[in-house]
């Protein structure tokens, strides 16, 4: 609904815009009629443009009354109290200014024949409030459409009253203009003339101008988009969520450094990790340049015990942009992170780096390179980790299938390395767990498993309390999300596909052959009221300590330099968006929007959230916890956490592609700071 509305106001704007100036241009040439019987037809046919401008105008206004009655504010405050003016305000000139005098001259004119035309008739098609409307019109339109693609939200004066002040002043100069031409048509000796080669030469001459002003602005904006040459990411605008301001939150001797996993002891289970470029050929017999953990894509399987002490060691060879290992999902010590600038220092090559971390979560988690992390995760490096419980669990899995999709540029979507039909023996009556994991960037996927009830076990690394079975369902994963699938293995062969139709997935049967089954119509898997509730530390009467407002938008601007579609949080691009502060303990709620025109899959790091409502409705069925939380274009979230993971932790869109360019930022816990740095002239690089 959002989408729709939007795009129809979207498409009235621009058609307001080309209307009212058309109209407005029509209406100030009226009074160069020539004769009544003339101005007669031109007087009529500006009425008729004056019912053309209207019909964009009225789009607008209910399109913007619809969103009003039908979502929350944060949706339609700015267009309410700022779009809405811009448009009423001209559409009551036109129709209590403009429109009657329209009439009269109509009235007046109507019958005559090819007589010039006298003194009265031309001031009265040349008075102000004729011609005004139509291009204040026109210029409100204009204002909007900048208000739409530079939106000030969170509103605020300073923002809004800007673009105001312009369309007011430029309404006020037409005005000036057009009642000085009035005022030489008064004269005994006035003579009216058309003079397209002098308005032409006007016209370029006010257009050169503005673009000139305009063109210094753009400059200076593009200058004070520079990233730092060096910027500690504990630095930053910060925002204590309505709770009280912490007397220590920039000033301390505790750095992130030392929040480390334990050192002081023999690791359960040891992997080394070496970052390198390989030429891979895949399923396909493609051959594809990868950067690759170990040589592998993906990278080696990692698997442990939930209790366990890990260590990695990571060994660049030869990724000249250095490489990171961050545990996704898995909340490890903030030191653990792996985020090159804000955890730890990119691993150059030639140098090693040991991760240590005790895995206190079950689940399907991944990990990948967290510097320059757009082009690590497309070139490779990246794999599964997967946390078993401690004990097995009485009539627990036999068969444990991960998939990590992911786009290999040359040979298009696969699983793992794969890009074709994959079989897979397994035993009727064994049960099977079913590990999904998306990884490809700004891909919403799309996984159906054919010809046998399943549970939806887990989301993002947690178990749901309860599930039911579910039948002729299908999934989608965003970015960096994660399902776990369970069923019994039937009798017959099952097919799970990627992307919904038989290119694309694996064929279990008994002994691997068989037909793939045909993809039966679907409905999408709905979290919020699947499973059982069950107790939780959160509940959505909590009394939190803190609560934050997290509004996801577009804006065209620039960022570092360069000009482009921008993706904001809170109306900034990092480095100006807040950092959200918290004191270990507090009951946290955020609640996030996404005003914008595509959907953010928004990770937050070393926290899971918990799903207290979605677009106003309660969740009510098992505890859902994410910490790759989907939210599209007008969707809103209401989401808590418990602050129990002190640290710096990056919060950001794992659209990469969004994340490059500038949609992060950070919650930060009080008295903590970092000893690293990001920038042009130092390694880290973490987008």
């Amino acid at each position: 609904m959002f989408s729709l509305l939007t795009g129809i106001i979207y498409a009235c704007v621009f058609l307001l815009l080309i209307l009212s100036w058309i109209a407005g241009n029509k209406a100030s040439r009226l009074l160069y009629g020539g004769s009544a019987e003339r101005l007669s037809r031109k007087t009529r046919k500006q009425m008729v443009w004056a019912a053309y401008v209207a019909l964009p105008a009225i789009g607008i206004i209910v399109a913007t009354l619809l969103m009003s009655v039908s979502m929350s504010p944060v949706f339609w405050e700015d267009r309410i109290l700022l779009h809405l003016p811009l448009v009423a305000v001209p559409m009551l000139g036109i129709g209590l200014l403009a429109m009657p005098r329209l009439l009269k001259l109509w009235k007046e004119t109507r019958g005559t024949t090819g007589a010039p035309l006298p003194a009265r008739i031309r001031m009265q098609a040349a008075h102000p409030m004729v011609i005004l409307p139509f291009q204040s019109s026109a210029l409100g339109a204009a204002t909007i459409f900048y208000l739409l693609l530079v939106t000030p939200v969170p509103l605020t004066l300073t923002k809004a009253i800007v673009p105001i002040l312009i369309w007011l002043a430029a309404s006020v100069a037409l005005w000036t203009i057009h009642d000085r031409r009035l005022r030489r048509l008064s004269h005994p000796d006035a003579t009216v003339t058309f003079q397209p080669r002098r308005r032409l030469l006007r016209g370029m001459g006010i257009f050169f101008v503005a673009a000139g002003i305009t063109s210094i602005g753009l400059i200076i904006q593009s200058y004070n988009s520079k990233l730092p040459n060096r910027l500690n990411m504990a630095e930053g605008p910060m925002d204590f969520g309505g709770g009280t301001q912490l007397e220590h939150a920039t000033q301390s001797d505790f750095s992130l450094a030392m929040l480390t996993g334990p050192r002081d002891r023999t690791p359960d289970r040891k992997f080394t990790l070496t970052a390198q470029k390989q030429t891979i050929a895949l399923g396909s017999g493609k051959k594809v340049d990868a950067w690759t953990y170990n040589g592998q894509l993906p990278g080696p399987e990692l698997r442990m015990k939930r209790g366990e002490l890990v260590e990695v060691t990571l060994i660049n060879r030869d990724i000249e942009v250095g490489a990171t290992i961050h545990w996704h999902g898995l909340d490890v010590p903030n030191a653990e992170d792996g985020v090159a600038g804000a955890t730890q220092d990119a691993v150059m090559p030639g140098e090693k780096h040991v991760y240590r971390f005790i895995a206190e979560q079950t689940g399907t988690f991944w990990y990948h390179s967290h510097q320059d992390s757009q082009e690590a995760v497309k070139m490779g490096l990246f794999g599964a980790l997967i946390v078993e419980p401690e004990t097995p669990i009485e009539h627990g899995p036999e068969e444990d299938v991960t998939i990590l999709t992911h786009v290999w540029d040359g040979a298009g979507l696969s699983i793992g390395s794969n890009n074709g039909i994959q079989r897979k023996q397994v035993t009727p009556g064994t049960p099977v767990r079913i590990r999904l994991i998306n990884t490809q960037d700004w891909v919403r996927q799309k996984y159906v498993l054919v010809d046998t009830p399943f549970q939806v076990a887990a989301i993002d690394g947690t178990e749901l309390n309860e599930p039911s079975e579910l039948q002729d369902t299908h999934i989608v994963l965003t970015t960096g999300g994660r399902a776990d699938l369970t069923f019994l293995m039937p009798d017959h062969p099952v097919f799970l596909s990627v992307g919904g139709n038989k290119k694309l997935g694996i064929l279990m049967s008994r002994d691997g052959t068989g037909e793939i089954p045909d993809i039966p119509s679907t409905t999408a898997f709905d979290p919020l009221h699947y499973g059982k509730p069950a107790e939780t530390v959160i509940q959505a009467n909590s009394d939190f300590d803190r609560e934050f407002e997290l509004i996801l938008d577009n804006k065209l601007g620039f960022y570092n330099g360069r000009f482009g579609s921008l993706y904001t949080m809170n109306g900034e691009v990092f480095p100006n968006t807040p950092m959200f502060m918290v004191q270990e303990g507090d009951l946290v709620k955020t609640t996030i929007s996404n005003r914008g025109a595509v959907d953010h899959p928004m990770h937050l790091h070393g926290h899971h959230m918990l799903i207290l409502s979605y677009n106003g409705e309660d969740s009510t069925g098992s505890p859902w916890y994410s910490d790759t939380l989907d939210v599209q274009p007008g969707d809103t979230y209401e989401v808590g956490f418990v602050a129990d993971n002190p640290g710096l932790w990056m919060d950001h869109c794992h659209n990469l592609t969004h994340a490059a360019v500038g949609m992060s930022m950070h919650l930060m816990y009080e008295g903590i700071t970092t000893p690293y740095t990001v920038g042009g002239q130092t390694r880290n690089h973490p987008k």
